[in-house]
């Protein structure tokens, strides 16, 4: 038997109405989604740690989500694993014409290039009408801006200047000061969101990944926080906040 074929009999055993595990059994494609998420962030967090051990591991849980997925889909007669492998396989084939056909690619900038005109292609057969269509609500709010700012540059709907970029941080950041005094929530959060897409937009132009940036930031912090954490314990007192 194959590890795969395995892990596919094992999925439907734990669905099983009669012998199955309860908790298995009562998930439903919306109760089971956050665990997916959340496991591909920690497919990531081992990525960025070097931890090939923990990698093996949370890759091993990613794949667990899309075989439950498969399994729900299957009881209700959807669509199985084996056409979700289909798909994926019948992507990966019509994408990269230039591995299974004769086109030619000679850069990776120019694959990506491709890549997008051909999901721009597939948008356009499914019937989407924006440019926005097809983009998850539940992606990190930064990460979906840089999508949708993206999108709308290739569509020629919006290509700012790095100037005219640079002058909407400024002007995002002096609309925020002049109304920090009355510290108004329905004044402030717009404002502030107005400043954050301003800044992903200024970083795409800088061919930078505002989410990345950030999570770089997060991540000084954290080994700042832990070292001042350590130094406390050493020194018997408490770290000084802020």
């Amino acid at each position: 038997m194959s590890d795969v074929r395995r892990l596919l009999e094992i999925m439907a055993q734990l669905r099983d109405p009669e012998d199955g595990c309860p908790w298995d059994v009562e998930q439903t494609f919306e109760s089971i989604a956050p665990y997916t998420i959340e496991e591909a962030y920690e497919v990531d967090d081992a990525i960025r740690r070097g931890d090939a051990s923990a990698l093996r591991d949370e890759l091993g849980d990613l794949l667990l989500q899309v075989v439950f997925h498969a399994r729900m889909a299957e009881e209700a007669g959807q669509f199985d694993f084996g056409d979700v492998v289909e798909s994926v396989c019948e992507k990966l084939v019509r994408r990269h014409p230039h591995v299974f056909a004769d086109a030619r690619i000679d850069s990776a900038r120019a694959q990506t290039d491709a890549w997008e005109r051909q999901k721009s292609e597939e948008r356009a057969q499914r019937g989407d009408t924006s440019v926005a269509d097809g983009i998850p609500l539940g992606l990190p709010a930064l990460m979906r801006a840089r999508k949708l700012l993206g999108r709308a540059e290739r569509a020629g709907l919006s290509a700012p200047s790095r100037e005219r970029l640079e002058k909407r941080v400024d002007t995002g950041v002096a609309a925020l000061h002049q109304a920090l005094p009355e510290r108004d929530p329905v004044v402030l959060d717009p404002l502030l969101g107005d400043l954050l897409l301003a800044i992903v937009a200024l970083a795409r132009n800088f061919e930078l990944d505002a989410e990345a940036a950030l999570r770089g930031a997060v991540s000084r912090l954290e080994d700042r926080l832990r070292g001042g954490e350590g130094a406390s314990r050493e020194e018997g007192g408490r770290p000084t906040p802020g």
